[in-house]
């Protein structure tokens, strides 16, 4: 009879052998996204390089796949037999060790690959790491265990190599991998955990109680121990006094901190400072911005466990809650009285100029805030609405403290106290949702509001705060949709403002969409082009020619007269003009009709090349290498092109706008000549960055595309640091522009963004939002005085 020992192993081993099964089933399905993704790919324009690296990879795929799958399949089999370690682990020893880079290359792509997967895997992941901690009585997972997803993506990738395929064709297709993982392990991990919670292992999890800190450890700073919210402890990280709610995410489970999938490095990687182990980390981490997040969640989550164990369950409640009679009322006849207490001062300066608002108004705003903060908790009725009333009065006192926002911002701002408190009485789940309507209205503006100096403004700014504060008085009973409608409002009042507030601005804000514009028209002109050429018998010379200079011709004349000017149309039409003199021509008649329009034609061509500022000698290069294929042409005797194919490739070309997908650009390639070309436009004030900083990981992009438009930065070029504005995002996402207030503009490619930022090259000016600094500030001053909350 099994003892209850191995029992329990029993269950163990059976998870796995299930997991494998299901990790075995979805090995086809890697394969056929691989597949996919080549064949995408060989459709795709680009340079010649990355063409044949494309063909060279669907050829090697299509004669190895099958060895691969193979391979795969009983390499993970194989994870189950005794002692197994783990596929490529990097052996740790007391001394220095060499290690091959291709090892180490590999570990990286599999710490990429895994890493993509922890977003929508980690919650699953972590709870079935816990029970099979609990039945093997571990702290930890084996670092070789087949359950980490950086095991079954290292299997992958060296069974790749060893099917004679290479690194580069891996990074063409682990795009399209990731997800079909993703979806894959997730299933994974959902069958193990359910088979262990039907045989009764841990069918509750108390995460709180298996989160154990490691001796001697430490993460991060003070305020990211306290703030940062409670993972199930990932293998190797424990988190001290973890707050907030159970949440995974990248960098959690299985790896420790992030880029862990090395391991424990090596020393000869610890040793070499700033080396692969850290550009592991770098590479493979959850960006600034997810880590702000968790610590915001954090402090959320704090104060809703003080509120719930101080005072009671009612924050709980995720329905629209309404106050006390009494406190209504005091509500309703403190208001008025608010608006006047703390309104803008009536009278200024000497001799009839504006007002001037200094600390002192922001002072005496906050003391009478204060005074009817007392007023209104001796109206209310129940421990909920004094506790809810003293939270927003400390967070408003803290909003009226920040010294970078300028005073008469400021004394706007407290206007507001009342109608948070409103919402915050009528919907608890203001104190715990970073989302709130009202939350990210005060957020946003502060932000843009916080890269002024404390005397400096814009009028037309404040003018627009003061009409959102004065909407939201005038409509106090709509609650959260009033804060939603403003915020709306607001945001494209800075989309529309942050752009035309000088001339300047605007002006290079309209080169920068001529920019994106252009180029995403080249892309969609190459495309189509490709598809109606693809059945035609075109000599390479001419296709190389239309692919790399017509192209460009068609999309600079867009830009500049627009997509049906006849100038546009015209030079459509010499493209259809060139691929028929350029055709085999058996007969006399077509020899002479060349003759006598290749002046014109020729003519036209160096027209087009001169819209895309070709010096004379480059144009004379292209002009004799289409001569030299039109005088081939009377020669050949290959297969000449139907007039029918001709006729309809005019026809299509005259209306390709109306074909064209909406296609992604990639990183455009910049600079200031490009743009003056362009647009006419002298670009003197205003710099394209278009290097600097490493190769971004896909969190950096991530969060670079999250940026908003009105945000403060401080940006490092140059060795010279500007506090910039983001004052501008393209439509596509493509290009973004910073403003410095002294009128200096930065256009920066969404790639140059992302690497800038992963460089620390630039900074948000801001840490954290506005509410969350206030709110922890709130919960400082609770924990040093918690009867205050109620008194």
């Amino acid at each position: 009879m099994a003892s209850p020992d191995q029992h329990v192993s029993s269950l163990a081993k059976q998870a796995r052998e299930l997991f494998v099964v299901h990790v075995g089933r979805a090995l086809p399905e890697l394969v056929k996204a691989c597949d996919n993704r080549f064949t995408a790919l060989l459709d795709q324009p680009g340079p010649a390089r990355d063409m044949q690296e494309r063909r060279d990879g669907w050829t090697a795929f299509q004669k190895h796949q099958t060895t691969w799958l193979n391979n795969s399949r009983r390499a993970i089999q194989r994870t189950l037999l005794p002692r197994f370690s783990g596929s490529g682990q990097l052996t740790v020893s007391g001394g220095l060790e060499l290690v091959t880079e291709g090892a180490i290359d590999d570990q990286i792509l599999a710490s990429r690959l895994a890493m993509r997967t922890l977003d929508k895997c980690s919650s699953e992941l972590n709870e079935l790491r816990l029970r099979i901690q609990h039945l093997e009585k571990r702290q930890e997972l084996p670092k070789g265990d087949v359950l980490l997803p950086d095991v079954i993506a290292r299997i992958l990738i060296d069974q790749w190599i060893d099917a004679q395929m290479t690194r580069d064709a891996w990074a063409l297709v682990q795009d399209a991998l990731a997800p079909v993982m993703t979806d894959r392990l997730l299933d994974a991990y959902k069958a193990a955990n359910e088979f262990l919670v039907n045989s009764g292992v841990m069918k509750e999890i108390d995460l709180n109680a298996l989160v154990k800190r490691a001796p001697g450890s430490r993460t991060g700073t003070a305020a990211d121990r306290r703030d940062a919210p409670t993972p199930a402890a990932p293998a190797g990280q424990a988190h001290s006094g973890a707050e907030g709610p159970p949440a995974g995410g990248a960098g959690s489970a299985a790896f420790g901190d992030p880029g862990s999938s090395l391991g424990s490095a090596p020393s000869s990687l610890r040793r070499a400072g700033f080396g692969v182990h850290d550009e592991t980390r770098m590479m493979t981490g959850t960006s600034p911005l997810a880590r702000a997040r968790q610590r915001a969640q954090g402090v959320m989550g704090r104060l809703k466990r003080l509120l719930l164990d101080r005072v009671g369950d009612e924050f709980e409640a995720t329905q629209i809650l309404e106050p006390s009679a009494p406190l209504q009322q005091a509500i309703q006849r403190i208001a008025p009285v608010v608006r006047t207490d703390v309104g803008m001062p009536l009278s200024g300066s000497s001799g009839g100029s504006l007002p001037v608002i200094d600390a002192s108004h922001v002072h005496r705003a906050a003391q009478a805030l204060r005074e009817r903060t007392t007023e209104l908790k001796q109206a209310a009725e129940t421990p909920s609405e004094k506790a809810t009333i003293e939270v927003v009065a400390l967070m408003f006192q803290s909003i009226l403290a920040e010294e970078r926002i300028p005073p008469s911002v400021r004394v706007w701002f407290a206007r507001l106290q009342i109608p948070v408190l409103r919402v915050a009485l009528a919907e608890p789940e203001f104190f715990s949702a970073l989302q709130h309507p009202a939350r990210r209205l005060i957020d946003r503006m502060g932000s843009v509001v916080l890269g002024f100096d404390t005397d400096v403004t814009s009028a037309a700014l404040e003018a627009e705060i003061k009409r959102v504060v004065q909407v939201i008085e005038q409509y106090p009973e709509t609650g959260r949709r009033v804060f939603q409608l403003v915020y709306d409002e607001f945001q494209k009042f800075l989309s529309t403002y942050l752009s035309e507030q000088n001339a300047a601005t605007s002006k290079f804000v309209s080169v920068a969409q001529q920019v994106e514009q252009k180029e995403t028209l080249v892309v969609q002109y190459t495309i189509e082009l490709r598809k109606l050429l693809d059945d035609m018998p075109v000599r390479p010379e001419v296709r190389e020619f239309l692919f790399k200079v017509w192209v460009e011709v068609l999309a600079v004349a867009s830009v500049k007269y627009g997509l049906k000017h006849e100038e546009t149309d015209s030079l459509k039409q010499v493209a259809s003009e060139l691929l028929w003199a350029a055709s085999a021509k058996p007969n006399r008649a077509d020899r002479a009709r060349v003759i006598q329009q290749l002046p014109n034609l020729l003519q036209r061509l160096r027209h087009g090349m001169g819209l895309l500022g070709y010096p004379p000698a480059l144009q004379d290069q292209h002009i004799k290498s289409v001569s030299d294929t039109l005088a081939d042409a009377f020669m050949s005797r290959t297969e000449q092109i139907p007039q029918e194919s001709l006729d309809r490739l005019a026809q299509r070309l005259a209306s390709l706008e109306e074909y064209m997908p909406d296609a992604q650009v990639g990183d455009l390639d910049l600079d200031d000549e490009s743009i003056e070309m362009i647009t006419g436009v002298d670009a003197s004030n205003i710099e394209v960055i278009r290097q600097g900083g490493s190769q971004p990981n896909e969190a950096m992009r991530a969060w670079a595309v999250e940026l908003q438009v009105g945000s403060w930065f401080t940006l490092d070029h140059n060795a010279k640091l500007n506090s910039v504005q983001l004052a501008w995002r393209s439509e596509r996402g493509q290009l973004f522009l910073f403003v410095t207030s002294a009128g200096r503009c930065f256009l920066m490619p969404v790639a140059r963004v992302a690497a800038y930022l992963q460089a620390g090259l630039l900074l948000p000016a801001e840490e954290e939002a506005l509410t969350v600094r206030a709110t922890r500030d709130a919960l400082a001053k609770l924990d040093a005085n918690p009867e205050r909350l109620l008194t």
